[in-house]
């Protein structure tokens, strides 16, 4: 598989964004990560080395997504590859019944900070090409009752996938998505303790299909919804 020479991973201080950090950083590609506390930071960094860099950024607010895709891109010396897997989920009752502030939530977190990433990364990577691989969620295409706001916003950023992949054909830009459904991380084992885990899917196993899609192995896919939400 041929990896590719500079990546960004928004989300790169979770579970699933350190899983690809790793595996970016086991095949000698060079990775930027934003991050909102320091003390994530420094947990990654010590596990990663002299490869990753970092840089504090809000992605929900334009103007800091600007700022931090210049200058990792800056710092990398190439871009060639931006992970999206930034993003939360709240839910837990009904559309009706939950707070209002939900909804802007989910849509700043899994919406505008994929679209502001991506406004500010495309132009770079159409000048020697690349790949953006966004993460989705399967319940956003199966209805997601009990979680209107994330399955909503992560519905409206697969809309964003299919849309930014059909304007850069041709342009040297695949854009491409992964749909999870429970991943086994720490906090859902914490969240569920009495969840039966053996259809959870591990991170690791979902950041080997992120990699896949940003290596050129992949050239001939764009406008992607993958599925990856079977136990593995």
């Amino acid at each position: 598989m041929s990896a590719p020479r500079g990546v960004i991973v928004t989300g790169g201080t979770g579970a699933l964004g350190r899983a690809v950090v790793r595996l970016l950083l086991a095949q000698g590609t060079r990775v930027a990560v934003p991050f909102r506390r320091a003390d994530e930071w420094r947990t990654l960094q010590s596990e990663a080395g002299a490869a990753l860099f970092g840089f504090e950024a809000d992605l929900s607010d334009a103007g800091q997504a600007q700022g931090f895709v210049e200058r990792a891109a800056a710092e990398l010396g190439v871009l060639e590859g931006v992970a999206l897997v930034a993003g939360g989920w709240a839910g837990g009752t009904s559309f009706d019944a939950a707070p209002a502030a939900e909804w802007t939530q989910m849509l700043r977190g899994n919406l505008d900070s994929a679209a502001y990433v991506c406004r500010a990364a495309l132009p770079l990577l159409r000048k020697q090409g690349g790949a953006i691989v966004a993460v989705g969620a399967r319940s956003a295409e199966t209805g997601g009752a009990g979680m209107a706001a994330y399955a909503v916003s992560k519905a409206a950023l697969h809309a964003l996938v299919r849309v930014l992949a059909q304007e850069n054909r041709g342009r040297g830009v695949r854009v491409n998505a992964v749909l999870p459904g429970t991943i086994d991380t720490p906090a859902n084992r914490r969240a569920m303790p009495d969840a039966d885990r053996s259809a959870w899917t591990s991170p690791e196993a979902i950041a080997r299909v992120v990699l896949f899609l940003l290596a050129s192995d992949s050239a001939p896919t764009t406008g992607a919804l993958v599925p990856v939400d079977a136990p593995a």
